[in-house]
């Protein structure tokens, strides 16, 4: 093939493709390997942002013959583009692919106690469109009203062609958001509304994209191992501290969501609080900063309307400090508990507020499971996610992408179309 037919898209890039865009592969025959290998070069791409097609068969070990014929595929495709050639170098000059933003689109819905997002990303993960709408408490009726207006929106600046690559519509929602109605302050039974809905199949009325539906705090664990630094761990807790704090796990490069997809529920994790005994979520949620600025006369709706950027910090203590220092020992008792049961290799710990807020909370996190009783326990490394306060959001978007085209040994073992099971 020439260079110039490489760099023509097919008329079947209008639209996703039969391979690695096609999570409906064959069993344990080339079908399977082909579509594991495609999506094998995909998540390399992914994470090293550009790969030669020699660089691409040396970390995978297939031969050159084999990896420039997949590589060509996928930009033909449209899931890689070529970069400018390395030069500089004996020999020819190596051509590099990245990843092609317009290879796939995925929008994600998170559900929040005080918000809703919908947002537009691209296959690289960058955010192409936003809506985000603040509420004291979420109400069904008013959540999707949001986005019955918000889905047209997000899509609006998208060409035809664009919108045919949307693959899914994923949702991040917390289980059980009922149970903590008292917290946010929502009126008895205002939120029992939420114990019966079918939420996919409400969203799926006003969605003309496929709906999926996550665990808010496991969404933005996915969002971390697909789109963050988390793929550089085999193993790793994820805290996400938002309104409630929850988590996800991640597991041998997987995420794992557990025989009910309820894993890493670790805002329910008992931990000492002054003589007795409580939940994480009780101490380590912004919910907690919330009420102490309430308490004080301050108006903390900022913190919630603008979740990236606080203002002044300063003009939130010591209050902020107060609540980093009850958050930062309950989440370290919490690290302390979990490495004792899995040996993490990394814990990592992001949330709904700026990047200075969450990198001190982090610190402070590390300083004080330094201080605890470890004895008989590995070290783990204590790190700040890399999404931010978007990951819930961009996390539900993943799920649709991770479902296409993340990196999936199963492939290989799955029925052929039309085969006995």
């Amino acid at each position: 093939m020439s260079e110039g037919e490489e760099q023509t898209t097919a008329a079947s890039a209008d639209g996703l493709v039969d391979g690695a865009g096609s999570p409906a592969a064959g069993g344990a025959n080339q079908t399977g390997v082909r579509v594991y290998n495609e999506r094998l070069i995909l998540s390399l791409v992914r994470r090293s942002r550009h790969l030669s097609k020699v660089e691409v068969a040396r970390q995978t070990g297939l031969s050159v013959q084999t990896t420039s014929a997949i590589m060509n595929k996928l930009q033909i495709e449209g899931f890689l583009r070529r970069e400018a050639p390395q030069r500089g170098r004996v020999g020819q000059p190596a051509i590099p692919f990245s990843l092609s933003p317009d290879g796939a689109y995925s929008i994600g819905l998170k559900i929040g106690r005080r918000s809703c997002d919908l947002v537009l990303i691209d296959f690289t993960g960058a955010v192409r469109a936003r809506v985000h709408e603040t509420f004291a408490y979420p109400l069904i009726d008013r959540v999707m009203a949001i986005v019955a207006g918000a889905l047209p929106d997000v899509t609006a600046e998208l060409s035809a062609r664009q919108r045919r690559r949307i693959v899914g519509l994923g949702i991040a929602a917390p289980f059980q958001l009922w149970n903590w109605s008292a917290e946010i302050g929502a009126p008895a039974g205002a939120m029992d509304g939420w114990r019966v809905v079918d939420i996919p199949r409400e969203v799926g009325a006003l969605s003309p994209y496929p709906v999926s539906l996550s665990n808010d705090a496991t969404a933005a664990c996915a969002a971390e191992l697909f789109f963050g630094e988390g793929w550089r761990h085999s193993d790793f807790l994820y805290f996400f501290v938002g309104a409630f704090v929850g988590g996800g796990v991640v597991l041998g490069g997987t995420l794992f969501q557990g025989r009910t997809a309820n894993a890493g529920a670790v805002g329910s994790m008992p931990i000492p609080l002054g003589s007795g005994a409580g939940q994480l979520i009780a101490s380590a949620s912004i919910y907690q900063l919330e009420r102490r600025l309430a308490e004080a006369g301050r108006d903390a709706a900022h913190v919630w309307r603008t979740p990236h950027d606080w203002g002044d910090l300063s003009n939130l203590e010591p209050f902020l400090g107060a609540w980093i220092e009850e958050a930062s020992q309950a989440l370290a008792q919490a690290c302390v508990a979990a490495i004792s049961v899995i040996d993490f290799e990394a814990i990592v710990i992001d949330g709904a507020m700026p990047a200075e807020v969450r990198d001190r909370l982090v610190a402070r996190v590390a300083a004080r499971v330094a201080e605890l009783d470890r004895r008989g326990l590995s070290d783990v490394a204590i790190q700040s996610g890399a999404i931010g306060a978007d990951a819930r959001a961009i996390g539900g978007a993943a799920l649709p992408l991770l479902a296409h085209f993340a990196r999936d040994r199963e492939v290989l073992f799955r029925d052929a179309p039309g085969s006995a099971a």
